[in-house]
């Protein structure tokens, strides 16, 4: 059996040329100042805004813990609480926004209600827990009128609410606002008979999917919604609500006992159901 002859193929210095060539090419593609790292995830470039990168090592600890405590906590946190669990140091905000970020597409999401950040289911799949829901009492119109008062006015009182809808606020109609956790009192006016103002709560601005008091519609948007009439007499505005925690400078603050101590409206006609 005759072996195989081997043909040597002669050597060009030219081919390794061409890789270093290649090699520097690489190289200038990358922008000035770019890390390996940075490299390594130049795939996730392009994508939609809300599909973030993966985290870097020196940020994913940090993620964790705000993660654990978020999905542990019972009701919305504040930043300021986060921060101590975290270093000095830590951007708290971006970390957050980051956070919120990775679970943009996914089943839950990081949302921020009243200034607080809590995860919620995304509201296209909220319809997989509706057999899980409790059933609400309906509200009577009174109730919701009062509701939008307060919203809308606050820090209001029991007097200023009967002024705005022309009938009497029945004695029961801001009790159930109280009992249901959306409403609560705030202060006391400095003003004859000293009366207790009204204002509303995190659990309202949860329930409504609100940021912030000032998220509520405005003249524009309730007309476009067609919750009021085309019709409105001339100079008819829609208050911008106030976002103050804090009491106002015409408010007392409230001593024990005062929410029981609310005097009851005299009766006439109008009075609510």
């Amino acid at each position: 059996m005759v072996p195989p002859k081997l043909s040597l193929v002669p050597h060009r210095p030219e081919a390794e040329d061409d890789g270093r060539a290649d090699a520097h090419a690489t190289e200038q593609a990358a922008e000035p100042g770019e890390t390996g790292e940075a490299l390594a995830h130049e795939g996730w470039r392009g994508l939609p805004s809300n599909v973030a990168q993966l985290p870097s090592a020196d940020r994913r600890e940090q993620l964790r813990i705000l993660e654990a405590l978020l999905f542990a906590a019972s009701e919305p946190l504040a930043e300021h609480y986060l921060s101590t669990h975290l270093k000095s140091g830590d951007d708290v905000s971006a970390l957050l926004e980051e956070l919120k970020g990775f679970y943009a597409s996914r089943g839950i999401n990081l949302v921020k209600i009243g200034g607080k950040w809590a995860f919620r289911t995304a509201d296209d799949l909220s319809y997989l827990l509706e057999k899980h829901a409790t059933e609400q009492r309906r509200l009577s119109k009174a109730a919701m009128e009062t509701l939008a008062i307060i919203a809308y006015h606050q820090p209001v009182t029991r007097a200023e609410i009967e002024e705005i809808r022309g009938v009497v606020v029945s004695a029961g109609t801001i009790d159930v606002l109280m009992e249901i956790g959306w409403v609560r009192p705030r202060g006391r006016r400095r003003a004859p008979g000293r009366p207790i103002t009204y204002g509303t709560t995190d659990q309202f601005l949860d329930h409504f999917g609100l940021e912030s008091i000032t998220a509520l519609p405005g003249l524009a948007e309730l007309k476009g919604a067609g919750l009021l009439d085309s019709n409105l007499p001339p100079g008819f505005t829609v208050p911008e609500p106030t976002d103050a925690a804090a009491l106002m400078p015409d408010e007392l603050p409230l001593e024990i006992g005062d929410e029981a101590q609310e005097p009851l409206p005299e009766l006439g006609s109008g009075e609510d159901d």
